[in-house]
């Protein structure tokens, strides 16, 4: 078989399509299934790098190693990165292609790009068994449905079935999966074989007489029950909610192998990007993460991070107004260790020359590390392998700003200066070994007898996450007609719940 296809909707955003699109996808790999997983459209500051040197949401890379398979650009043609409440860098195919906002894009943009990215579906279903497709938001977004390039429209376009996916921790999910069903087009509706039940807590005799009636009223069938999953670390797609004051990575329950614990706080900067550079560390035995947003925050912090961002000078000016500039100043000066990655590298440098991201012009760093930092035009977008700390160390690297190193020790693509790094390399913390020696010359530094685990590997931790979504599926949802929609396609005459879109 060649070209199965289901589209993975939601109530709403966060409803859970991500994982569950990556855990179909292990499910599938795990029968002999050849998979891909793919978003038309996608809007996230979380991004990967593809071997061929395209970004892409870091969700499809996270769903892509799920169904064992290296990511590409066809699995999320398009890519926003919000700038502002209003704009964002339209990413085509991997490179960016401008800025726009949000009334242009939805005006007249997103039309244009529906036809690449039918083109890079069609390509995908013509080389796996199945793809398995994520939706964006709701697909009852009623006002965008013209436009729509990511849910019904694609849904329709390729005559594939669609599975809802709610959310019942929230609360309301039969009335989540009524209302998105009554809200859409007769011709939609025809492709809603049925729904999936998220996150679901306590004992699911009691939820079975709500499924019966939701099947009546709708004449569609729940396809499982997903319990609630503790402890999944799996790459999140639009980044951490605006109040992040204590916030904490989940991490693995093993205590620390040495007689002291580190406590790392992140600066949790506007447009916050690749925060998911620090889930490395919480999956350390005995390192705990949380984010900050107050200068005291940092007082009994361990290592302080400033991570990537895409408003780099926003960053800057938002560090200072909080205090937590004068705090990290003050950190480096007692020789206390902070990293910087990507934008929280370039603000810790001695200068920025921003005519590009922010149009800011000339603005002055921390100046915590040797480095002058111009904005080019073109983005850099790699995939680097080096050494540090004696170790080997892979990232990934995006970014407009161009970093001229003028002192301190190499570290990786940046330096160090005492006790303060920066690097413009995403995901150097994976690397298992260079991870460990890191966190030692952070203990060294903080005064702690904290010992890295020797056997901890975050690529193995991975992969039982990953294998944990699958189990999931396999246990708890109808498998059998799960695989019949993907490979037969929406079932025949599905009714039409009014009142239909307006």
């Amino acid at each position: 078989m060649r070209g199965g296809g289901l589209l993975v909707a939601g109530t709403t955003s966060d409803a859970g399509k991500s994982v569950v699109t990556a855990g179909i996808c292990r499910w599938l790999v795990r029968q002999g299934v050849k998979v891909a997983p793919f978003k038309g459209q996608n809007m996230s500051l979380n991004s990967f790098v593809t071997h061929e040197g395209a970004e892409i949401g870091r969700a499809q890379a996270m769903q892509a190693q799920a169904a064992r398979v290296e990511p590409t650009a066809l699995m999320n043609p398009v890519l926003l990165k919000p700038g502002s409440d209003r704009s964002s860098q339209v990413v085509l195919m991997g490179r960016p292609i401008g800025e726009m906002s949000a009334r242009g894009y939805h005006g007249n943009r997103q039309q244009e790009l529906f036809e690449p990215v039918m083109s890079c579906l069609e390509e995908l279903r013509s080389t796996y068994d199945a793809v398995i497709c994520e939706g964006a938001g709701s697909p009852a977004e009623i006002n965008l449905r013209r436009t729509d390039i990511v849910n019904m429209g694609i849904a329709r376009a390729a005559r594939l079935p669609v599975v809802v996916v709610g959310d019942i921790d929230r609360g309301g999910v039969f009335a989540q999966f009524f209302g998105t069903t009554a809200l859409l087009a007769p011709e939609d509706q025809e492709l809603v074989a049925g729904y999936l039940v998220n996150k679901f807590r306590g004992d699911v005799t009691l939820l079975e007489p709500g499924l019966g009636m939701l099947l009546g009223l709708t004449g569609r069938r729940t396809f499982g029950v997903l319990p609630y999953a503790h402890g999944l670390g799996i790459d999140e797609e639009d980044g951490l909610r605006v109040s992040l004051r204590g916030a904490v990575r989940e991490s693995v329950v093993a205590p620390p192998v040495g007689a002291d614990v580190l406590r790392v706080a992140v600066c949790a900067v506007p447009l916050m990007s690749n925060f998911t550079d620090v889930d490395a560390l919480a999956a350390e035995p005995g390192v705990i993460v949380r984010f900050v947003d107050r200068p005291e925050e940092l007082a009994d912090a361990d290592l302080a991070v400033v991570p990537g961002t895409r408003g780099t000078v926003k960053a800057l000016a938002w560090l200072r107004e909080r205090g937590l500039a004068d705090a990290l100043v003050r950190r480096a000066a007692e020789g206390r260790p902070v990293l910087g990655i990507c934008g929280g590298f370039q603000a810790l440098g001695e200068h920025i020359e921003d005519e590009i991201e922010s149009k800011a012009g000339a603005v002055d760093g921390l100046g915590l590390l040797p480095v002058r930092v111009r904005f080019a035009a073109g983005k850099t977008l790699a995939r680097p392998v080096g050494e540090a700390l004696g170790e080997r160390v892979e990232g990934y690297e995006i970014h407009h700003g161009v970093a001229d190193v003028r002192g301190g020790e190499p570290f990786l693509d940046g330096c160090r200066v005492g006790a303060v790094w920066g690097t413009h390399w995403h995901g150097s913390l994976e690397s298992d070994g260079f991870r460990r020696a890191f966190l030692r010359e952070v203990a060294a530094a903080a005064g702690r007898r904290f010992v890295p685990a020797p056997d901890t590997s975050f690529g193995a931790l991975r992969e039982e996450q990953l294998d944990r979504l699958g189990d999931l599926i396999e246990e708890h949802a109808d498998t059998d007609a799960l695989w019949k929609l993907i490979e037969q396609g929406p079932p025949p005459g599905l009714p039409f719940v009014p009142p239909g879109a307006p």
